[in-house]
């Protein structure tokens, strides 16, 4: 378990569009926001990655200067995600190891139906210091209940304006 105020997993992924995504690259204002999703499969993923892509200037403005989705899809379905759901603010990672999801601590799930991958993570989202410490995790053991990502901008504005340190450390 990945706990706050300790360093994070590192996280190297290729990007839709060329390049790769380095964690340890970032050098964020404020904090780095990772959004792990179940793949393209998953019609909440659409909707939470499409308000995401939404959102990128927004975080820019409390801070959150470096953002990615990430899933285990593997580059076709990526694209596919990128195409379908008009992704074009935030860069898309994918290919994410069985792995690395655990080491991030996410909830992996078997294919259930047709379009699946055989296994897949759970949504997570996670804020990382510029120091690559965890401030903030949520992880889901399903599809719902995710955080709605304008609320995220809200509350990151209130912990930079507060000065408000992570929690859940002991």
């Amino acid at each position: 378990m990945i706990k706050p105020r300790q360093p994070v997993p590192a996280l190297d992924v290729p990007l839709v569009g060329g390049g790769r995504w380095v964690l340890s690259e970032q050098r964020p204002e404020t904090f780095t926001l990772v959004v792990f999703y179940r793949g393209v499969h998953c019609p909440l993923c659409r909707a939470h990655v499409t308000q995401l892509d939404s959102l990128v200037d927004k975080f820019a403005e409390v801070g959150v200067t470096s953002v990615v989705a990430v899933s285990g899809d593997d580059s076709e379905r990526a694209h596919r995600a990128v195409d379908e759901w008009n992704i074009s603010h935030v860069p898309v990672g994918y290919g994410l190891s069985l792995e690395s999801m655990r080491e991030w601590g996410l909830f992996v799930s078997k294919a259930i139906k047709e379009g699946q991958p055989n296994e897949f993570s759970e949504p997570g989202l996670f804020l990382i210091r510029p120091d690559g410490t965890l401030h903030t995790a949520v992880l889901n053991t399903m599809p719902f209940l995710r955080p709605h990502l304008d609320e995220v901008v809200e509350t990151v504005r209130w912990i930079n304006e507060n000065d408000y340190p992570a929690r859940g450390e002991v």
